[in-house]
């Protein structure tokens, strides 16, 4: 691991390791030795291409089932033969039916496939599986803000907008906030389609109309992808797929990385702020030189990560919708790195997941702030002015409260000065304070959990 060329591999193995087995280069064959037995399969068992009596499934599907990385390393020295991939892996499988006591169905291993035929249906498993690894992880971290909301529902904390002191807010109202904006794009990829096609060289099944023209191919492949494959099937193609599934699904998620990055520099900033604490873990260190520090590292990991991650995502979403005419190879390398861009995702959302959980709310720093900002009432009051007919209320508040500090008995003093605003009303006023003017907060907090059922 010392010598690892990435980080993924290397510093943050451990927090990839789930995608080992999917996004690897094992991984990869693996998928693609599935693909090629399902598809045996399925001519010999579903269109009946030839007759072959006491046709031994069970062999067939062994040759998948137990795919090991012994069998990886076979296939890819025979791929230093063929200087093919995808070849290497059919002649794998013919080896090893030869060695079941098949041989006589040999020939019919990749049956009127292109390469790409057997790589976007592989890919599109891979994705199929690397998304629900994701939706498992961005789920969790809502779970964790949810909690934070119920938890801080009814905290008040003062605003901040372009940095300056705003109208209260709750801190379970802004934990909300996130927690909405990550759900709706978890629900977006979750319940995304992956699509694949397996249609030949041009993506018009020449090959196949030609020796079997009496099948309806397009139908039939329709059947492959969606019964034996269970992903969704894709008709209009050149060789490749045009992997607007993949996009869709990239797109997605760069929007939830983007939601998680404004998330980790909100608790940055209010961890600076002192609004919430870090709990310290015997051993650690903050700095190297200043002893004191603890620093908001895991915020500051997953921000990094992200950030990679989404302009990796951002490359492929584009790149791998286009190709020159009906084929050309650049798509292939590019999409050799669809793990890489799950690995930094996954590893920005843990990061954000571990950074919350060792934060706490500090109430008295959030009271010192909005005991001190009794400017933040120029609003309410400068809006009920405009109600009761006070003669120009925005700008005598603003000359009372921009750019300076005021205290309670100068609002009350301010109030009581007010010629058309009755007197009950002066009195709701009077009792008004930045503490308790946090609008309809807490009631967000409960419709969003009524709305979700959560």
């Amino acid at each position: 691991m010392i010598d690892s060329l990435t980080a993924l591999d290397g510093r943050y193995a451990r927090l990839t390791k789930e995608f080992t087995e999917v996004f690897s280069e094992y991984g990869l064959i693996k998928y693609r030795v599935f693909v090629e037995i399902e598809w045996l399969k399925f001519i010999l068992m579903d269109l009946k291409l030839d007759s072959f009596e006491n046709l031994n499934t069970k062999a067939l599907d062994n040759i998948a089932q137990t795919f090991d990385r012994e069998d990886a390393l076979r296939v890819k020295e025979i791929e230093k033969q063929t200087n093919h991939d995808v070849k290497a892996v059919e002649y794998f499988i013919k080896n090893k039916l030869e060695l079941s006591g098949l041989s006589h169905i040999k020939e019919w291993v990749h049956f009127a496939c292109t390469s790409d035929d057997i790589n976007n249906t592989s890919y599109a498993l891979m994705l199929k599986k690397g998304k629900e690894i994701i939706v498992k992880l961005l789920r969790q971290l809502i779970l964790d803000l949810e909690q934070k909301a119920k938890q801080y529902k009814s905290i008040p904390m003062m605003s901040r907008t372009h940095g300056q002191p705003a109208s209260p807010t709750t801190a379970g109202k802004e934990f909300v906030n996130f927690a909405w904006r990550i759900l709706q794009e978890t629900n977006i990829i979750d319940q995304a389609k992956v699509q694949a096609k397996i249609n030949g060289a041009t993506g018009n099944y020449n090959a196949h109309h030609f020796v079997y023209p009496e099948i309806n191919w397009i139908q039939a492949s329709q059947r492959f992808v969606s019964n034996y494959l269970k992903l969704e099937p894709i008709l209009f193609t050149t060789q490749v797929n045009p992997n607007h599934s993949i996009a869709f699904i990239l797109h997605a998620m760069i929007r939830a990385a983007a939601t998680i990055i404004d998330f980790d520099r909100d608790m940055w900033g209010y961890i600076s702020l002192g609004y919430f604490t870090q709990r310290v873990k015997k051993g650690e260190t903050g700095s190297s030189t200043m002893p004191h520090k603890v620093n908001p590292i895991d915020f500051e990991n997953s921000e990094g990560n992200m950030g990679i991650a989404i302009s990796m995502m951002e490359h492929l979403c584009v790149k791998l919708q286009k190709s020159r005419f009906q084929r050309d190879l650049s798509d292939s390398t590019v999409l050799r790195s669809l793990g890489s861009v799950f690995g930094y995702f996954a590893i920005g959302i843990k990061n954000s997941l571990k950074g919350l959980s060792k934060v706490d709310l500090n109430n008295n720093v959030i009271q010192k702030d909005l005991d001190n900002n009794q400017e933040l009432l120029a609003e309410p009051f400068q809006t009920a002015m405009r109600v009761f007919g006070e003669d120009n209320p925005y700008e005598r508040l603003k000359e009372l409260t921009r750019g300076q500090k005021i205290t309670k008995k100068d609002l009350v003093k301010f109030v009581e000065s007010l010629e058309k605003v009755p007197l009950d009303f002066k009195e709701r006023m009077k009792l008004l304070t930045p503490e308790n003017y946090v609008g309809l907060a807490q009631d967000l907090v409960d419709l969003y959990f009524k709305q979700n059922k959560r």
